[in-house]
Formats: structure tokens, C-alpha cells, sequence
């Protein structure tokens, strides 16, 4: 399609949330897309209630409900995705269709006077953000039919409310998947499906899911834009499982007791985290191994520790090889310094630091992620500066210990762990973008390209992000080859962040696919100490990771973690 998708918007009133606000700020603004109608369902007769029948719900579900407007309170959210937003700064212009609907028990059926008007506007894509369940006639109404969220994942979980039965039965992910509505309730053809980390509060968990899930929308839109109908429509039949059967139940509002088995042994999990807290601690220590064969080492009991002093941790190592020595740059964090981290380097072989770490790189902002590599006979660095909305590139003068800032690859930007990979010519950059406020940082991959270093004209993937999981988007060290094969550490932050490193082996990687397959991992269970190991990194006969450690305080002057 060369011309701009002609969107159709099917809402209860334009008074809408934060989440939805921003996700049409995009339609409405974008180059791949024009909203031409706006369809508004007119408002039912409120149906009153008496007081016997409130009475009767309250007391079935009174404990969630309090559970619901405390939890908030406890749990603050950067910014709300649920805030109430007037849209007619964005709408108030476009064609506006009045309907009255056939009400069945749950479902809206649009009257037959009213679809004659809706098909006059040639709608190419309809898109749900009101009505109840729709059937008849409007789902045939645009070309490429209308589509609809569903928050949580409908493989496993379907009903609602969304998200919260995923914290309370302390699940690993939360789901989200936008869909094309037909007959058969959620049965459609699914368009873009991710899955976020669950927090331990709802409030945080279900904010950051409904941020992401704002571009849902947008991204698609733009990929039937780039496509066309028929090539985009045979990709998202090739991307769709070919059978799912769903066996759980339909999950509504808990009641009472159901709550009541839920949220004691997760208030318990909490009391008990929080009384652990006062005499433990965590910190980030690293470890390595070194192998005979130059092959990393695969084996996670072998590795020895290097424990950092108690005032700091150490993280996000970055191994390299030159002259017959080995050097392992890392991420180094004091507590007293505002825990605002800095990159160390120090010389290492199989007895341990050969030398104490050396501070070589710090900034008035966060630093950390050091991805050191070789180009052109010169080393580089980019570490991680997030902070500062950059992707800076280094430049070696006295390697290891001296460096000088070359440029800005990106600016910007919100990113972390920038990794780039180097084949047949091209250079490939991964990194993990926040791409809309509010949203995880550590659960969309975006990938761009160029054929040289020294430059800002990186092209973005059309696939972005080619990964939008939390179990394995974010990147956890550099690229590796093993027997020919291409394999991409990533984190896999569902538990909690950095909890495990994943192994993914890339499948296809060209200017128009992406596609890599998960294959092994490193968890956090070959030590009973141990919480959470999140970056691989090996070069040459060594290799080295990270991890959480649990250790216990001492003295009134600890600083912890």
C-alpha cells in the first residue's frame, strides 16, 4: 500500500487513557497512517442497581477491591498509563459516527443503517478502543478487519482483570497480544504477541505492560504500510501457531477465598523478603573460568569468584585478549558514590586479578556495560550511557587504560547494552530501546545496520523490535561463534531483572528478517548463595560472567545493595 492506511477508531467517549492518548498521537501523526472515522457508541441507559445486589457483589469480592485501591498507594508508577486524557485535540476534527448498538447479554451488535454509513468511509483497518464484545456485521466493515487488544496471554491466561492473577500466582511473564477480531472470541488471527516481567506489584507490572502495548498499534500499521495487504497479511498467517486449544478457565475477579489462598503466601513471600533484608544483602561479584581449548567454558560450578570489596559490586564483564594476556573490563558501582557506575580493567590470569582493577572511564552520568572490540586494527569501546540518551563510542590511546570519547553513534536515544556484531561487511548493532515512556527498558531488542563504524547513519531494522520478550530481548555480551554457529546472550529479566542468561542462536539475519531460537542458558542453581547471573562474556581460553551473591551484613557501617 503506497498511500496511507485509512484507520477507523470504534470508542465509548473521548475521554481515554494516558496509554491510548499516546498510542493515536502516533496514528494521527505518522507517515504510514490517517484516521478517517471515528465511530462513538451511544451511551446505554445506566441500569441502576439496588442496593441488595452491590451489597452481594461487595461481599463476594471485598478483598480484592480493597486489595485494589491500597496496592496503588504502596506502588508508585513513573508515569500512569491509565491517567485520564481528553483525545478531541487529536479526534475533534475527524468524521464522527454516532451508533446505537443491539445489546446482547455481553455482546454489541451495530444496527444495519448505521454499517451502510461506516462502509461509505472505506476504512482499511478498524481499531477497538471501546464497545463491549463485537459481532455482526462491523467485523467485516474494514478491509483488514478490526483490531483489538487483549492484555495477558491468551494461551494461558484468559478473562481478567489483566495482569493481576499473573502477580498473584507469582507467574514468570505477563502476556499481551493485539488480535483480529472474528465470531469465535478470542480466536483471531494474532498480529503482534510479547510478554513482559511480572513485578511484585500489579500496579507496576500492569502500568509498564499497557505502556508497551501502545505501539502495538502504530508498528503495525506501518509494517501494512511498508508491505502491502496480500504480503502482509500471508506474513502474519506464517507467524500464527496453527493450532492452539485452550484448557484453563475463563479467569474473572477473584472472590473471597480464592483471594484470600492467593495473597497470603505472596504478603508472606514479601514479609519474609523484607526480614531477610535487614541482615543480607546482595551484590553483583564476578567470575571466570579458563578452558584449554579456547572454547568457552560451559560449565557454571567450575568458575571461580573474584569478590568485590563490601562498599561496591561488579558487574557486566567484557573479556579481551591481546599480546598473550587478558584484560576483563567491567561495570564498577560504589554505594557512597551515588551508586553512579564507572568502567575498571584489570589484567587477569588463572590465579585471579594479576593486578588490582583501574578506574579508566567515568562520566557525570551512569556508566556501565563496557563492550570492548577490535576495528581496524584499533580498539573501541561503547558503554553503556543511558543516562545521558547517547550511544557513545571510545577510542583506545593507551590500551587498556586510556581512553578518549570519539563520537556520538546515536543520540537521543534511550538505550542499553549496545552490542554490535561484525559479518560479511556489515556491522550489525543490537541494542534494548525504551521506545515510549513508562515502558521496561529491558524488554524490546531494536536492531539497525551500517557499512561503517565511524558514523550516525545507522539504518533501523524493519523488523524493530525483532524481539519483545523479557525472557530474552536484552543483551547480556558479545556475540559469539561455536562451530559456525552464531549464538546472542540475552537476559532474561522475567523473575526479576538480570536473572538469568540465555543463549539464542541466530537463525536469519538480513535487511528484512530477523529470527533466532533460545538454546541453552545460565541460571542461578549451581550455588545455594545465588540470585541472579545476567552477562557471558569469553575470549580466546577465558571466559566470565556474573552474579548476585547473597551475603550477610556486618557491622553498623555496611553499605548494601
Amino acid at each position: 500500500m503506497n498511500k496511507k492506511i485509512r484507520v477507523g477508531l470504534l470508542i465509548d467517549d473521548f475521554g481515554m487513557t494516558a496509554w491510548e492518548f499516546r498510542m493515536l498521537e502516533r496514528i494521527v501523526t505518522g507517515d504510514f497512517s490517517e484516521v478517517v472515522l471515528v465511530v462513538k457508541r451511544k451511551q446505554s441507559p445506566v441500569v441502576s442497581r439496588s442496593f441488595g445486589d452491590k451489597l452481594k457483589e461487595n461481599l463476594a469480592h471485598g478483598f480484592f477491591k480493597v486489595y485494589s485501591k491500597i496496592e496503588p498507594r504502596l506502588y508508585k508508577t513513573e508515569t500512569n498509563a491509565f491517567a485520564t486524557t481528553d483525545t478531541k485535540s487529536l479526534l475533534g476534527n475527524i468524521p464522527l459516527l454516532e451508533v446505537d448498538c443491539i445489546e446482547k447479554k455481553f455482546s454489541d451488535f451495530i444496527k444495519e443503517d448505521d454499517l451502510k454509513q461506516i462502509l461509505t468511509y472505506e476504512v482499511d483497518v478498524f481499531l477497538r478502543l471501546g464497545f463491549r464484545i463485537l459481532r455482526g456485521g462491523i467485523l467485516k466493515a474494514a478491509k483488514m478487519g478490526v483490531w483489538s487488544y487483549h492484555h495477558g496471554d491468551n494461551r494461558h491466561f484468559r478473562g481478567g482483570p489483566a495482569g493481576h492473577w499473573e502477580v498473584l500466582k507469582r507467574e514468570k511473564t505477563v502476556g499481551s497480544i493485539l488480535q483480529i477480531l472474528t465470531e469465535d472470541l478470542d480466536g483471531g488471527e494474532v498480529l503482534y504477541r510479547s510478554w513482559s516481567s511480572v513485578d511484585v506489584s500489579a500496579t507496576r507490572t500492569i502500568n509498564s505492560m499497557f505502556w508497551k502495548t501502545a505501539l502495538f498499534v502504530p508498528r503495525m500499521l506501518k509494517e501494512l504500510h511498508r508491505l502491502g495487504e496480500n504480503a502482509f497479511m500471508e506474513k502474519i498467517r506464517l507467524e500464527n501457531e496453527p493450532f492452539q486449544f485452550y484448557s484453563g478457565k475463563n479467569y474473572t475477579i477473584p472472590g473471597n477465598t480464592e483471594f484470600l489462598r492467593l495473597i497470603i503466601p505472596f504478603f508472606m513471600n514479601r514479609v519474609s523478603h523484607k526480614f531477610w533484608k535487614l541482615f543480607n544483602y546482595h551484590q553483583w561479584v564476578l567470575l571466570y573460568s579458563f578452558t584449554k581449548n579456547n572454547q568457552p567454558a560451559s560449565t557454571a560450578y567450575r568458575y571461580k569468584r573474584l569478590l568485590p570489596p563490601a562498599d561496591r559490586y561488579w558487574a557486566d564483564p567484557c573479556v579481551i585478549q591481546e599480546g598473550g594476556r587478558y584484560f576483563l573490563f567491567f561495570e564498577e558501582v560504589i554505594f557512597q558514590e551515588v551508586e553512579q557506575g564507572h568502567i575498571a580493567v584489570a589484567e587477569i590470569n588463572e590465579k585471579g586479578f594479576v593486578s588490582p582493577p583501574v578506574r579508566i572511564l567515568e562520566r557525570p552520568y551512569h556508566l556501565s556495560y563496557p563492550f570492548v572490540f577490535r576495528y581496524e586494527g584499533r580498539y573501541y569501546m561503547i558503554p553503556e550511557s543511558e543516562a545521558n540518551a547517547t550511544i557513545e563510542l571510545y577510542e583506545a590511546v593507551n590500551f587498556p587504560f586510556e581512553w578518549k570519547f570519539k563520537m556520538n553513534l546515536m543520540e537521543g536515544v534511550r538505550a542499553v547494552d549496545t552490542t554490535l556484531l561484525f559479518r560479511e561487511g556489515k556491522i550489525w548493532m543490537f541494542t534494548n530501546i525504551r521506545d515510549i515512556e513508562g515502558a521496561s527498558y529491558s524488554e524490546e531488542l531494536f536492531l539497525f545496520s551500517s557499512d561503517q563504524l565511524l558514523t550516525t547513519d545507522w539504518k533501523p531494522h524493519p523488523g524493530n523490535p525483532v524481539v519483545s520478550d523479557a525472557r530474552s530481548s536484552r543483551p547480556a555480551g558479545r556475540i559469539f561463534m561455536h562451530y559456525g554457529r552464531y549464538y546472542r546472550p540475552s537476559q532474561d529479566c522475567s523473575i526479576r531483572y538480570g536473572y538469568a542468561t540465555v543463549f539464542n542462536e541466530i537463525m536469519v539475519l538480513n535487511s528484512e528478517q530477523y529470527c533466532e531460537k533460545q538454546v541453552s542458558a545460565i541460571t542461578p542453581e549451581w550455588a545455594n548463595d545465588l540470585y541472579a547471573t545476567h552477562t557471558f562474556s569469553s575470549e580466546g581460553g577465558l571466559s566470565a560472567i556474573d552474579a548476585i551473591i547473597k551475603r550477610r551484613k556486618r557491622g553498623s557501617k555496611f553499605f548494601g545493595r
